[in-house]
């Protein structure tokens, strides 16, 4: 059975997957940290906002999620995203909750790796 935090990571995971920006900024904190390692930080919901608006594109991505690990406030999602287009990316996302009933994140850090098939 699944905590009721590795249901809302596999659900944020999917929002993003979908463009679900609703249900993305309902589940973070006023004050988010997102760090996309080697691209970018962004420290706000006005800047998380802007920053997913950006990189939203049409097509929703196909979304496997491998694995969900939670400890305490800390948690990590590891899987992978195909685009319509054929393009894949393997990721990592770390995350740090703001408590237990009802968590929200406070930062997140990713770890995005494109597929080559060549």
């Amino acid at each position: 059975m699944k905590t009721k935090t590795q249901q809302l990571l596999e659900e944020f995971n999917k929002a993003f997957a979908r463009n679900n920006m609703d249900f993305i900024l309902s589940n973070v904190t006023d004050h988010i940290t997102w760090t996309a390692i080697g691209d970018f930080t962004v420290k706000g919901r006005t800047a998380f906002q802007e920053t997913l608006k950006r990189m939203a594109g049409d097509e929703p991505y196909e979304l496997t999620i491998h694995r969900v690990i939670t400890h305490g406030k800390d948690a990590a999602v590891h899987g992978v995203m195909n685009s319509r287009e054929g393009k894949q990316y393997a990721f990592c996302d770390v995350y740090e909750l703001s408590g237990f009933k009802n968590p929200k994140i406070t930062a997140m850090t990713s770890f995005v790796i494109p597929i080559s098939h060549g």
